[in-house]
């Protein structure tokens, strides 16, 4: 039975030699000059939706195009905005967030968010998919191309485009918490550690919540313990004082040589003596 469906499959493949021998057309130089055609007509697209989006933006002094200053980054043209405004070094609230071609793998990690589990969000059905996308030419070798007489086949690239639609539906609408899962434990934080009536030492415990210092330092048993970075429960206690305190927040090799902690001088003066003043409320909680 193999050794007929080998001789048959052979017979097929002379066939097709002879046609594309008879019938066909080389790759040089008929395919070669439509890909080449193809990419040029592409090429002059972009170069021209570029265009369009230069030159119908209205320059914010003169009030037609082209945008000459970033002056005014509101100003839109045809295709949008030509500036954005500047990045904002010091924001605690933006949430950075996939294209939108990466949506459904964006919502696929939501599902998988335990720390066991999230290879397979990351790694596994990713590659599994793609691995049978790839073996699907090797695997389905019959002749038979019409998609009523294919209901396998039908049924799973259904299955898959309504997955992906839904994922990157999903994915798009997304709420994202900002932190608001650390920021609840500032209340207790400011029990345990008695500055529950200093509202410096709370504003300070906010943005110590949020602004990322959990992703490495721990704090009455909250956040990770990455780079050899210490729990930070009872540094109060060891009364460095408040400019130590920025000092090293500002720049952390420069206090501490070969820290490998980054730099929150973005933060500005008023968060950073927040931040210096929770640090040094913490004596270690009750």
């Amino acid at each position: 039975m193999a050794e007929d469906r080998i001789v048959e499959r052979q017979r097929v493949f002379e066939q097709y030699k002879r046609d594309v021998k008879d019938r066909g057309k080389p790759f040089y130089p008929y395919a070669m000059f439509h890909d080449t055609v193809m990419s040029f007509v592409v090429v002059v697209v972009i170069i021209g939706l570029a265009v369009i989006w230069k030159w119908t933006t209205p320059d914010p002094h003169t009030g037609f195009g082209p945008a000459g200053s970033t002056d005014h980054p509101d100003q839109a043209g045809w295709l949008g905005k030509l500036y954005d405004e500047p990045a904002d070094p010091g924001t605690i609230s933006f949430v950075p967030r996939p294209d939108w071609y990466f949506y459904f793998l964006f919502y696929l990690l939501r599902i998988f968010k335990w720390p066991e589990s999230v290879i397979l969000g990351t790694v596994g059905i990713p590659t599994i998919a793609l691995l049978l996308l790839i073996a699907m030419p090797f695997l389905d070798q019959r002749a038979e191309r019409r998609p009523l007489h294919r209901p396998v086949a039908m049924v799973a690239a259904i299955l898959a485009v309504i997955t992906m639609g839904v994922l990157t539906y999903r994915g798009a609408t997304a709420r994202e918490s900002l932190g608001t899962e650390n920021l609840t434990h500032v209340p207790s934080w400011a029990k345990q550690q008695g500055f529950a009536n200093n509202p410096v030492a709370v504003e300070g415990a906010k943005l110590f919540a949020v602004v990322g210092c959990l992703n490495c330092h721990t704090y009455l048993g909250v956040g990770s313990h990455n780079l050899g970075a210490p729990d930070l429960s009872a540094e109060g206690s060891k009364n460095k004082g408040i400019a130590f305190q920025i000092a090293h927040l500002k720049c952390p090799s420069c206090v501490n040589p070969g820290s490998p902690m980054p730099s929150f001088a973005n933060q500005g003066a008023k968060n950073l003596r927040a931040l210096a003043t929770f640090l040094e409320a913490s004596k270690g909680g009750k």
